[in-house]
């Protein structure tokens, strides 16, 4: 049903469009007996439970960071059986993001392409949201990813950082700093440890007693991978998520003229599969058993989720597939996971 919709309609509309649509039913899901029902059809089943930073996750499968920016869609997508709801990015000053079009469809690879640039309400607005839910819903695990504001140069971001996080972690589960997505100019500098360390330190100051992870691009050398997974270890963060959108365009089956007229962008989707996989290997091989690793990136189906949890992730993430699999993606892989164990 929702395969014939999306190819028959949602396709004849502008991808972001078809975003903001597809929020106000994600919504709905959220709000009195619609979200008891949906709750009803799509809660994991017990046997998912996952302990991770110190939580109770009802399934170790959860929607990254970018889906729901402004945190107003939670309530809904914990409703249509989601584990955890990773919302922002947020940025300590409100911004538009970059001029549209900045959301672009890859369907014969089942990918995106974006460049939206951290349009986000701001921590502030953020911070007020996540309280009301906190107060409202503290059974919903929520995660809070920070990034950089544009108008911000990259020397002052450090203060930037720390903005956001006295904003949003007092009523986050965890804190996500981001500085791997490719659409803020000089963001992805950050990931150099010399200039990583400093900034990781400060937030954690910051963020207090809020468990702290730090989200990596998946375009770093694999040397570079371990250094940052070692840094985070040194610095007493919580966990790391592997990894961002990419700025690869490699192995991709949609017509190569189409993908260069788009331009400039994070890859998302099927086609990071394999080097996401590759990050998890080499961050799992840098830090202990205990430590905290989300992984992100090509995940489609339930096998594509245990595949990662057997190779070491906490927890596992995903957006892009969402847009092609619809609202019942998340209890289609809860389902599949309980067979598949």
């Amino acid at each position: 049903m929702y395969s014939l919709l999306f190819r028959t309609v949602l396709t004849r509309f502008d991808p972001e469009t078809a975003h903001h649509m597809a929020a106000t039913v994600i919504r709905a899901f959220g709000v009195g007996p619609l979200r008891a029902a949906a709750r009803a059809f799509t809660k994991p089943d017990a046997s998912l439970k996952t302990q991770a930073l110190g939580l109770t996750f009802d399934s170790p499968f959860g929607i990254a960071a970018g889906f729901d920016k402004n945190v107003t869609m939670v309530r809904g997508l914990e409703g249509l059986g989601f584990g955890h709801i990773e919302v922002g990015t947020v940025t300590a000053v409100p911004q538009p993001g970059n001029p549209k079009p900045r959301l672009f469809r890859l369907v014969a690879d089942r990918a995106l392409i974006n460049r939206m640039g951290f349009n986000n309400e701001g921590a502030a607005v953020a911070a007020q949201r996540l309280q009301k839910l906190r107060k409202q819903n503290p059974g919903i695990v929520i995660g809070a990813n920070i990034g950089k504001s544009r108008i911000v140069e990259v020397d002052d971001a450090i203060a930037d950082y720390v903005t956001s996080a006295k904003l949003v972690a007092p009523h986050a589960d965890y804190l996500a700093v981001n500085v791997s997505s490719p659409n803020t100019p000089g963001l992805r500098g950050l990931q150099a440890v010399e200039t990583l360390a400093p900034l990781l330190q400060a937030v954690k100051d910051a963020a207090g007693t809020t468990p702290l992870l730090v989200k990596i691009a998946p375009d770093l050398e694999d040397a570079e991978v371990g250094d940052i997974a070692r840094l985070a270890v040194r610095l007493g963060l919580d966990g790391l998520i592997a990894n961002n959108t990419t700025i690869s365009r490699d192995g991709l089956v949609t017509d190569a003229a189409k993908v260069a007229e788009i331009g400039a962008g994070g890859l998302s989707g099927a086609p990071l599969k394999e080097r996401s996989l590759e990050v998890l290997a080499l961050v799992r091989e840098a830090v202990p058993a205990e430590f905290c690793v989300i992984a992100v990136g090509g995940v489609q189906t339930a096998a594509d989720v245990q595949q990662r949890l057997d190779a070491g992730a906490t927890l596992v993430q995903g957006y892009s597939e969402f847009i092609y699999s619809g609202p019942l993606w998340g209890r289609a892989i809860n389902r599949g996971l309980v067979k598949v164990r």
